[in-house]
């Protein structure tokens, strides 16, 4: 209801406004030209009473001029009351057109919100809006609806009938030997060709239970793949609980990383989507083939976001290598945290020597806070928000690390 009292009185002082405007008297406007005429005939008609008694002129031409001025007077007079009258015939005509414009207004107003509005709908906060898209993301179509929505599966036009005939052999082969690994692994890759994706999917579960406890991330991230390929690009449930295993064994796979944020975008949290991406385009590397699809979809994703986003230095931002992760999970806490504390000094003597891009600047801010070191952190912070002053996306990424560390609101 606030929302319409709200419009309603805008619509309501713009109507006013617009009144006011046509009723007031143009900028700049002069008395009409009888008036004038009529001023300066009396002004004449006093001129010849003067004239006549200095004895410039005599009684008959005067009587002669004061007939001629007073014939124009009366001329002038009817002139300037036929014009008052037009005047007074016009002046409701600015109201009937203020009205007419009020009604217009008012009533257009309504008639596009009701067309591209929500009538009835009141404001969603961003609570409710995360438990929106949680029960969406539950009650989201499983990865067999998905399929069955999908028309049917299409071989390649340049798909030879030797090779199908030999990809018909292999499932044949496959059926009858169940626990055999290779032939899944080969029936998998041969199905993906034919654009099989479903028996593709099938075939790689397969492998993962084969394997059991030996399946590596790249079996899962694969077996993802297959299934959100056969459902036209849905991540289904099945394929989300793939990426969870896959994340649980390495956080920081890409396949998996990219996978995930397109589910989450599907289910209503572009936000988190796009702080995903964001993620994988800083890491890099350029020639990582989750780069290209992050990029033909961020800058939609940051739109939905509410980012004022740019796309950044491809792989400017990178973390921890692989090798610094794994070194990082043998040590004890004490170690481990030491470690951080070296390669956090490391990159604060770097950028205060040699200087960097602010995505370095950023992960030593973000850094700092997860160390406990926020003096320092707000003191990198203030310094690099006085270099990139002019940047604006440089700014957008650094408010967002002193966030992180608590050192910016």
């Amino acid at each position: 209801m606030t929302f319409w009292i709200i419009t309603a009185g805008l619509a309501v002082v713009i109507s006013v406004l617009i009144a006011l405007a046509m009723r007031a008297p143009r900028a700049g406007g002069t008395e009409p030209a009888a008036a004038y005429d009529l001023r300066v005939y009396r002004d004449q008609l006093r001129e010849v009473d003067k004239d006549l008694a200095r004895g410039v002129v005599g009684p008959a031409d005067a009587e002669r001029v004061r007939a001629e001025i007073s014939r124009r007077i009366l001329a002038a007079d009817a002139a300037l009351r036929a014009g008052q009258a037009g005047e007074d015939d016009r002046k409701g005509a600015p109201g009937v057109v203020s009205a007419a414009l009020a009604v217009l207004l008012i009533g257009g107003s309504v008639g596009l919100y009701t067309q591209l509005g929500a009538p009835g709908y009141g404001d969603l906060a961003l609570t409710d809006r995360i438990r929106m898209a949680e029960e969406r993301r539950a009650d989201r179509p499983s990865q067999a609806a998905a399929e069955a929505s999908l028309p049917s599966v299409q071989t390649p036009a340049s798909a030879s009938p030797d090779y199908i005939a030999l990809v018909e052999q292999l499932r044949e082969t496959v059926q009858q030997r169940p626990d055999d690994l290779q032939g899944h692994i080969l029936l998998a890759q041969n199905e993906a060709n034919l654009n099989n994706f479903p028996a593709a999917a099938e075939a790689l579960s397969g492998v993962i239970r084969i394997k059991g406890s030996g399946a590596t991330v790249t079996d899962f991230t694969d077996y993802a793949d297959m299934l959100i390929l056969a459902a036209g690009g849905y991540v289904s449930p099945e394929a989300e609980d793939a990426l969870n295993t896959a994340l649980a064994m390495d956080p920081t796979n890409g396949t998996a990383r990219y996978y995930f944020g397109l589910m989450m975008a599907q289910t209503g949290r572009p936000d988190t989507a796009f702080r995903i991406w964001d993620g994988l385009l800083r890491e890099g590397p350029p020639e990582a083939p989750w780069i290209e699809p992050v990029l033909a979809q961020i800058e939609d994703m940051a739109f939905r976001a509410g980012v004022n986003y740019q796309i950044p230095a491809i792989g400017g931002g990178r973390g921890p290598t692989a090798a610094d992760i794994e070194a990082a999970g043998n040590l004890s806490p004490t170690e481990r945290m030491e470690m951080i504390g070296n390669m956090v000094s490391g990159l604060s003597e770097r950028l205060a020597t040699e200087g960097g891009p602010v995505e370095d600047w950023a992960q030593l801010i973000t850094a700092l806070g997860v160390l406990g070191q926020q003096g320092q952190a707000r003191a990198v912070y203030d310094n690099a928000v006085e270099a990139f002053g002019d940047d604006t996306r440089a700014l957008d990424l650094l408010l967002r690390a002193g966030q992180r560390a608590q050192v910016a609101e």
